[in-house]
């Protein structure tokens, strides 16, 4: 019994290595070419998001945004959104936002009914000149309403290949 649970295990260690062997190598950390976007609620609530913005180590220049929300209205649509400015001040005064998703395609993030959402959005950067660097800010609004319900702070981010 004690045999097939060691076997159990190391076949279990064998797979998980696999899985990660299997993900793209992301970036280096610096200059910041992948970011950990915090979101906090705009109103002082319990809302909280977390945004990991990566970009593989490949020839695409591709930033996928691994999106979780949690705290937010329960089974609710709700928009990731981002401003940038080349001002590189640490001010994010960037103001015109635009709606992230599949691409071009804005994507929903919907919660749950504990109101918990996961989504995963990319954003093609192939017409960006590789090592541009720029301040970037979040929001996560309200789909129906435009109103923004999670916000982060400003983060620096440069293009890689």
């Amino acid at each position: 019994m004690r045999m097939h649970a060691l076997f159990a295990a190391v076949v279990a260690l064998l797979l998980v290595g696999q899985a990660y062997a299997a993900e793209p190598p992301w970036g280096p950390e610096t200059p910041p070419f992948n970011v950990e976007v915090i979101l906090r609620d705009v109103s002082g609530g319990s809302g909280f998001g977390h945004v990991k913005f990566r970009q593989p180590n490949d020839s695409d220049k591709i930033i996928y945004l691994q999106t979780w929300v949690r705290g937010l209205e329960p089974n609710h649509a709700y928009q990731l959104q981002r401003a940038v400015d080349t001002s590189l001040d640490g001010s994010c005064t960037g103001g015109a936002w635009l709606t992230l998703g599949q691409g071009l395609t804005p994507q929903m993030v919907t919660t749950d009914g504990g109101g918990t959402g996961r989504e995963l959005l990319f954003r093609d950067l192939s017409m960006v000149r590789t090592g541009t660097q720029f301040d970037i800010h979040f929001r996560l609004v309200d789909a129906g309403t435009g109103v923004p319900v999670l916000a982060s702070g400003c983060y620096r981010f440069t293009v890689t290949q």
